[in-house]
């Protein structure tokens, strides 16, 4: 998953930065939480993580906030000193996923957010096999369906088009798109997935009188829609 930490501490921060690492997560993380709030609006993400106690706005706050202004059901969960009954009622009535109270372990922070994200995948119908008229994803296989013939794809096409697939509707970043299909090497620019996404358009099918649309959203990434056939 690409997660955005809020957390002013530095060497706290850094310590849940190297265990999603080592997790195989991606982890950003911000000390101000208008910082944090300037960049989940430019990029997205799979996940949130909040410290409660932070000196600009609180971890409470920016929950607050995320529930009204994202557009995408992005799960947030508290991880946060705070440990008082009605702290931690009133962030899940709020909108938060989990609550965590410090100190922190590793195991068991990995393993809620490893609950969490198959939380969000079973919510978005996520499994082996996805239909998606007049497509069919085999997972397992790692194959798509066009009217029942596969469709020849790279590898890399292949991941593309099941992650756009999977945030149907969301706005994605070209940023979470990188991270996620190409990981963190500096070598890839956003050009491969601008190239990418021009492949798989044409490969699906995503004509104007299909209702699949995938459209680019200037400075930001793409969003897969589907829509009413033209």
């Amino acid at each position: 998953m690409r997660i955005a930490l809020l957390e002013d501490h530095d060497e706290q921060a850094q310590l849940v930065q190297k265990w999603l690492s080592e997790a195989g997560h991606v982890c950003h993380a911000f000390a101000s939480s208008r910082l944090f709030l300037k960049e989940i609006t430019r990029e997205s993400y799979d996940l949130f993580l909040l410290d409660w106690e932070i000196p600009d706005l609180s971890g409470f706050e920016v929950l607050t906030w995320v529930r009204e202004n994202v557009e995408a059901r992005v799960p947030v969960m508290f991880v946060t000193a705070r440990e008082e009954e009605r702290d931690i009622v009133a962030a899940l009535d709020a909108g938060a996923d989990d609550y965590l109270i410090k100190p922190l372990r590793k195991l068991e922070l990995t393993a809620r957010l490893a609950a969490l994200e198959r939380r969000a995948r079973r919510d978005s119908g996520d499994s082996d096999v996805l239909d998606l008229p007049p497509y069919r994803i085999d997972t397992h296989a790692h194959v798509i369906y066009h009217d029942g013939l596969p469709i020849d794809l790279t590898q890399k096409e292949y991941e593309l088009a099941v992650f756009l697939f999977r945030h149907i509707g969301q706005l994605v970043s070209r940023g979470h798109v990188l991270e996620t299909i190409w990981g963190l090497s500096r070598d890839i620019n956003t050009r491969t997935v601008d190239t990418h996404v021009s492949r798989i358009r044409a490969k699906l099918g995503f004509a104007d009188t299909s209702p699949w649309r995938l459209n680019s959203v200037y400075l930001y990434g793409y969003r897969l829609e589907f829509t009413t056939p033209r």
